[in-house]
Order: structure tokens, then sequence, then C-alpha cells
């Protein structure tokens, strides 16, 4: 029988992001917006702590294994922030990207050195006393204007060295080759599959 995880998200693109990584195995991702889970309320300090306290919200209210992450762009020259505000830094993706190009007006190139961080947390179920944790992360810099019209996010002003654009100049498939989602889900995937069958 296949296996269901509901993802602790409504953002449609990490569903799809998530999905597409998840395609190889016998599992059915869904949304926790598919059984009308309300927000949890993300008043940790850490993606860690935010990321543990969606997917026992979604795990609760749907009573099925969730998968959360809490991901973000961490800026050097602004002390590693927006960081766990990224997605609310000043209201939607378009907001966050003209916020963050305004705090980094007059910054050098050699300056603007940032980093996407994810970290995605497993629970079997609502109370499980020990949640399955993976982190990776994603170099780059802050271009000083976007290009792009892929991805979501930060992604139209992340610059990624080793393909010499953007994030959202790349394929999905050669995007969640490098991402720190991508990173952080097939560490994940591999856990899974090795410990609970999936």
């Amino acid at each position: 029988m296949q296996r269901r995880i509901v993802l602790a998200t409504g953002n449609i693109g990490k569903l799809n992001e998530i999905r597409k990584i998840f395609s190889g195995v016998d599992v059915d991702i869904v949304a926790q917006s598919e059984f009308d889970t309300p927000e949890a309320i993300e008043n940790g300090l850490t993606f860690v702590e935010n990321a543990i306290i969606k997917a026992r919200n979604a795990a609760a209210h749907t009573g099925f294994p969730a998968l959360s992450d809490d991901s973000g762009i961490e800026v050097d020259a602004l002390n590693g922030e927006p960081g766990i505000h990224s997605a609310r830094y000043a209201g939607d993706d378009e907001s966050n990207i003209q916020r963050l190009l305004r705090e980094l007006d007059n910054v050098p190139d050699d300056r603007r050195t940032a980093r996407f961080q994810c970290v995605m947390v497993y629970l079997r179920h609502a109370n499980d006393p020990v949640p399955v944790i993976t982190q990776g992360a994603w170099e780059g810099k802050i271009l000083e204007a976007a290009r792009g019209e892929s991805g979501f996010g930060y992604d139209p002003v992340f610059y990624v060295p080793e393909r010499g654009c953007s994030a959202a100049q790349l394929s999905a498939e050669d995007k969640n080759s490098l991402s720190h989602r991508g990173k952080a889900l097939r560490q994940m995937l591999a856990y899974l599959a090795a410990h609970y069958n999936t």
C-alpha cells in the first residue's frame, strides 16, 4: 500500500519540487491544504524549531506522518537576515526581493555573499519524540537585479556560481540537483528508505 505523507506547506512551488524528488518511490505526497489544516504559528527562533512546529501541526490535524521544511536565505552583509523571516520579510515574493535589493544598495559584489538554508523534518505522528532532521545549504550571491522567470521566492536574485546565472534561470531538474532543498530532501529520502521501508 502506498504510504501517504502530508507536506506541511501551502506553497505550490515547494510541493512540486518535493514531489519531483520523491517521484521514484511509492509515496503519495499531499499538501496539508487538502485537509483544511490551519497554518502553524511559526514562533521558533531557528529553522529547526519552525520545521518541527509545522510538522507537528500537520500530523496532529491529519493523522498522517508529516514532512515539513523551513528554509530561507541568509545574507552575510545583513548579518544573516532575512533568515527565518525570509517568507515574511516584506509580504510577498516580489516585495521581499525589492526590500532585499534596497537593503543591499551600494553593497559591492564581493560582499553580497549569501546562502539558502533548508531544514527538513519528518514525524511519524504528532507526538513523535524523535523527529528526523536533515539540512542542506546552497552558496551564492545576491544579484543587483532580478534575472529569470522560473522558480519562486528569492530565486531571481540568487546568483549560482556553478552555472553563471540566477536560480530562476535554471531548469527544475538542475535546480533540484544543486539546491538546499534538493540536498536536504535527498538525505531525507535516503533515511526514510533505510528506516521506514518507504
